[in-house]
C-alpha cells in the first residue's frame, strides 16, 4: 500500500476528476450520494488520511468531536462497558468521516458542579456526543453550549437536543410477550424507574405486554437494582418469587441469577431471566441469557452521520432517531409447564 495517497490517486483509480474527489471527501455538493459514497470506501481502502490540519486552517474547524460519558457508566471493567464498546464504534464512524472521537469521562463531581469538558472551553472539540444519561441540570447547562450537540443511548423530553436510542419500548414489549407464549403470567421488573429513560422505556414497553394480555402488574415484582447516582445495589427480593424475571440490561440479569442461584434456585427451572444489550454478560452468565441485541454498529452510524451534518449545519435538527434491536435465544427461558 502507497505510503502517502493522494486526491490523484483516488481520481485515477475510480476513473474520475481531482476535483470530484475533493467534493466527495469534504462532504460538498455536486457529487451524487451514490458516487461520493464509492469515493470514500475507495479512498478508506487505499489508506488516505485526511490533512486536518489543513482543512483546520481553511475552514476553522478542529475535526474533532468529544464523545463525553459519565463515570458511572465505565465501571471497573471498562474494557466489557457497552458504553466504552459503543464508543470505539463511533470512533471509528468518525474516522471515515474526517473526524477524531476525543473521549472524555465526565466524573461526578464535574457533572454536580456543572462544569464542562475542558476540551470545550479550551474549543478542541466542533461538536459533543453525550453517551450515557446525564442529570437534569447538566442537560439544562448543556442548552447555553453553542456547538453542536447530540444525545446517545438516552434522550430527554424538555431540552431540545437531538437523540439516538434503541428501541428499548418494542425490545422490552417484543422480550415479555416471548415470555407470555411460554405461559408465564408472573412477571418481574429489575429496573430503577427513576434511573434512566431507557428503563423507563423498557419498563413501558414490558408493561404495555401485560396489560395486552390482561396481566395485572405486582409492583412488589418491580425491583430497584441501582441507586440514584446510578450505583448498583443489592436486589431486594420479594417473598414470592414470580415465574419470570424481565432485566433492564444483561449485567443486572447477570447479578439476579448469581444471587437466585446463591438461594438454591435453578434458572430456568425456577425462574426464567431475560437481560437486555446481548453484551459480554449475556454469554458469561450460566446458563446464557435471553436478550435484546442493541445494534452498536447502526446506533454508531447514525449518530456519527447526525453529528457531521449538525457541525456542517447547526441548524441541522434530526429529533430523536429510533435503531431497533434483535431478539437473541438462548437458554434462559423454559415453558412454565416445564418447570
Amino acid at each position: 500500500m502507497k505510503s502517502n495517497v493522494t486526491m490523484k490517486d483516488i481520481a485515477d483509480q475510480l476513473g474520475v476528476s481531482s476535483v470530484t474527489v475533493s467534493k466527495a471527501l469534504n462532504d460538498k455538493e455536486g457529487v451524487s450520494v451514490e458516487l461520493k459514497a464509492k469515493i470514500k470506501q475507495v479512498a478508506e481502502g487505499m489508506g488516505y488520511r485526511y490533512n486536518t490540519l489543513a482543512k483546520q486552517m481553511k475552514e476553522g474547524l478542529t475535526y474533532n468531536v468529544g464523545v463525553i460519558i459519565p463515570e458511572r457508566f465505565t465501571g471497573l471493567t471498562q474494557t466489557q462497558s457497552f458504553y466504552l464498546n459503543m464508543y470505539q464504534s463511533i470512533a471509528k464512524e468518525l474516522e471515515k468521516s474526517g473526524y477524531y472521537g476525543i473521549l472524555h469521562i465526565l466524573n461526578r463531581a464535574d457533572e454536580d458542579k456543572l462544569n464542562l469538558p475542558r476540551i470545550y472551553n479550551e474549543k478542541r472539540v466542533d461538536a459533543f456526543i453525550f453517551l450515557g444519561q446525564i442529570n437534569k441540570t447538566y442537560i439544562e447547562k448543556l442548552q447555553d453550549v453553542e456547538i453542536p450537540k447530540i444525545f446517545l443511548d438516552f434522550y430527554d423530553e424538555q431540552a431540545d437536543i437531538d437523540a439516538v436510542i434503541t428501541d428499548n419500548f418494542y425490545g422490552a414489549y417484543e422480550m415479555t410477550n416471548y415470555l407470555i407464549k411460554h405461559g408465564h403470567r408472573e412477571i418481574g421488573f429489575v429496573g430503577n424507574l427513576y434511573s434512566t429513560s431507557s428503563i423507563q422505556d423498557r419498563f413501558l414497553g414490558f408493561y404495555k405486554s401485560l396489560l395486552e394480555h390482561k396481566i395485572e402488574l405486582n409492583y412488589a415484582y418491580v425491583i430497584k437494582d441501582r441507586n440514584e447516582h446510578g450505583a448498583f445495589i443489592d436486589l431486594e427480593l420479594p417473598d414470592k418469587l414470580p415465574s419470570a424475571f424481565v432485566c433492564n440490561c444483561d449485567q443486572v440479569a447477570h447479578h439476579l441469577v448469581n444471587k437466585l442461584k446463591v438461594l438454591g434456585y435453578r434458572i430456568p427451572e425456577d425462574c426464567s431471566i431475560v437481560g437486555f444489550d446481548n453484551d459480554i454478560y449475556a454469554t458469561i452468565t450460566e446458563p446464557s441469557l435471553t436478550t435484546i441485541e442493541v445494534n452498536i454498529q447502526e446506533m454508531a452510524k447514525q449518530t456519527t452521520k447526525s453529528i457531521v451534518e449538525k457541525i456542517q449545519n447547526n441548524n441541522q435538527s434530526f429529533g430523536r432517531i429510533s435503531v431497533k434491536g434483535k431478539l437473541i435465544y438462548r437458554n434462559s427461558v423454559t415453558k412454565v409447564a416445564e418447570r
